[in-house]
């Protein structure tokens, strides 16, 4: 099975939520915490080195993001 993570960018985030509706597995959330800008940012919900994360690196999530804040790692 293919792996993959993702990192997103807290600060280039405007929390519109496109990723997390775009995500297959819903590794994607809302945080509850502010960025720099005043929103809550998506955040990413697996470990990176977890050997039972879900993400497959679809890059679904990157592609819908309008501000280029997720970068997408595959393994």
């Amino acid at each position: 099975m293919k792996r993959g993570f993702i990192r997103i960018n807290r600060d280039l985030c405007k929390g519109c939520g496109l990723c997390i509706v775009a995500c297959p597995k819903g590794s994607i959330r809302l945080s509850n915490k502010l960025n720099i800008r005043g929103y809550h940012p998506a955040e990413y919900t697996e470990r990176e080195k977890s050997k039972t994360r879900k993400c497959t690196g679809c890059a679904l999530c990157a592609i819908t993001c309008p501000d280029i804040a997720i970068e997408v790692f595959r393994e």
